[in-house]
């Protein structure tokens, strides 16, 4: 699984190869029958989008998400980094202002 080492290591900006084999990389992601989503979980999932591991429909289909859940985890993921992707403290950041790069 993606920990920590690994989101802070891997850049948003990489991207796999076209050719690359993915199956080792999907391995390293959450299972696709995840009931119980961490902050953690959702951000190795947009991390793992952004890399080139999943593109967004494959992510949707993979864990049942919508479109919309899916983006609000990357705005939120954006805006706050992993603690602004916790449920419990979703209210806290949805009024936060933005955090500085």
């Amino acid at each position: 699984m993606f920990d920590g080492v690994a989101l802070e290591q891997m850049s948003s900006h990489d991207t796999v190869a076209a050719d690359g084999d993915k199956n080792p990389l999907l391995s390293g992601l959450p299972p696709a029958e995840t009931k119980r989503w961490s902050c953690r979980r959702k951000a190795a999932v947009v991390i793992a989008i952004r890399a080139g591991v999943l593109n967004r429909p494959e992510a949707c289909a993979r864990y049942r998400l919508s479109v919309e859940e899916l983006a609000s985890w990357e705005t939120a993921l954006d805006q706050n980094g992993i603690p602004g992707l916790r449920v419990t403290r979703l209210q806290i950041y949805r009024d936060a202002p933005l955090r500085k790069r």
